[in-house]
C-alpha cells in the first residue's frame, strides 16, 4: 500500500475541520485532496508542511507507512 494518509483524517475531525475545509482554505487543491483520500499519487513536501502548518503537527501525525501485504 505505501503511505496511508488515514492519520490525516482522523486529525482533522479532532481539530473540527474536513478536507472541504483544506480546500475552502486554500490549503491544498482539489486534486490533491483526491490523492489524500483515495491513497494514489505523489504528494510533494510543499503540501505536508503546508497541512503541518494549518493542523500544527508533525508529518508523522499525518500519514504513515504501511507495507504491502506478502504471502
Amino acid at each position: 500500500m505505501g503511505i496511508s494518509f488515514k492519520k490525516l483524517e482522523i486529525l482533522l475531525t479532532e481539530n473540527g475541520k474536513t478536507f472541504y475545509s483544506l480546500r475552502k482554505d486554500k490549503i491544498v487543491g482539489t486534486e490533491t485532496i483526491k490523492k489524500l483520500q483515495q491513497g494514489y499519487g505523489i504528494i510533494d513536501t510543499r503540501t505536508i508542511s503546508n497541512l503541518c502548518e494549518y493542523l500544527n503537527c508533525q508529518p508523522g501525525d499525518l500519514m504513515e507507512y504501511v507495507p504491502d501485504k506478502t504471502e
